[in-house]
């Protein structure tokens, strides 16, 4: 199927995009994963009406719907406040996780302060404590920006968080990975974290160093990443 049939000059010309999307999934024309990677496009080209006041722009290494991205951009154009508040509930909530809880926060858009724009941001991986005692710890991770994230823990033997080669399809190797939460209200891998969804992941660390990250394509270039030190 091309592109160019997506929004065919019929009856639909009328209709939203993302309703004609929809139709499509579930006529089984696209599969999910197709159907988000074309909703991605919709937002970026602006052929989404208004959701909730939200204006979403992304700018992937220049090229609006490459996934081998160098950055991504966003901007949002109702009041949300600070970073960890004011940004809505999550559909679903994590059970309750054995040892020490580590509550991270994933976004993707930049915060406005009084329903002005507060200028462009990449997205971010909020953590709300950045050290914890070695042994069990959990990590209960939110996705409150607007697309799917994912969280990846590596262990950081030396540098500074940021500093992986990214490949060519935009995302790090995982080899030496420790785990992850990518999965909707459900606990370690999966498809990805929805918006406004959580997931988590329950590991045991030795003392060190550790790098979280968004490993969906592009992400991690956009600044999705965070330390989190272990401590005797």
């Amino acid at each position: 199927m091309k592109w160019g049939e997506l929004v065919p000059h019929t009856h639909h010309d009328a209709a939203d995009p993302e309703t004609i999307l929809r139709e499509r999934r579930a006529a089984g024309a696209i599969d999910d994963v197709e159907f988000r990677r074309r909703l991605e496009v919709l937002r970026a080209q602006g052929n989404l009406p208004r959701r909730r006041g939200l204006i979403l722009v992304i700018a992937l290494g220049g090229l609006a719907v490459a996934t081998a991205a160098a950055g991504i951009v966003y901007a949002a154009q109702n009041s949300l406040g600070h970073p960890l508040q004011g940004l809505g509930t999550t559909s679903c909530s994590a059970p309750s996780l054995p040892g020490q809880v580590v509550d991270v926060t994933l976004t993707d858009m930049n915060m406005m302060q009084g329903g002005m724009m507060a200028g462009y941001g990449t997205g971010r991986v909020l953590v709300d404590s950045s050290q914890v005692h070695t042994g069990t710890v959990s990590v209960r991770v939110a996705n409150m920006g607007v697309l799917m994230h994912e969280l990846v823990i590596f262990p950081l033997t030396s540098g500074s968080v940021g500093e992986r080669t990214v490949g060519a399809d935009g995302r790090v190797s995982e080899s030496g990975s420790l785990g992850e939460a990518s999965a909707t209200c459900a606990a370690g891998a999966g498809e990805g974290i929805a918006s406004h969804a959580m997931g988590w992941v329950t590991l045991q660390l030795p003392v060190g160093r550790y790098e979280l990250i968004c490993n969906i394509p592009g992400h991690y270039e956009a600044g999705m990443h965070a330390e989190l030190d272990v401590s005797a």
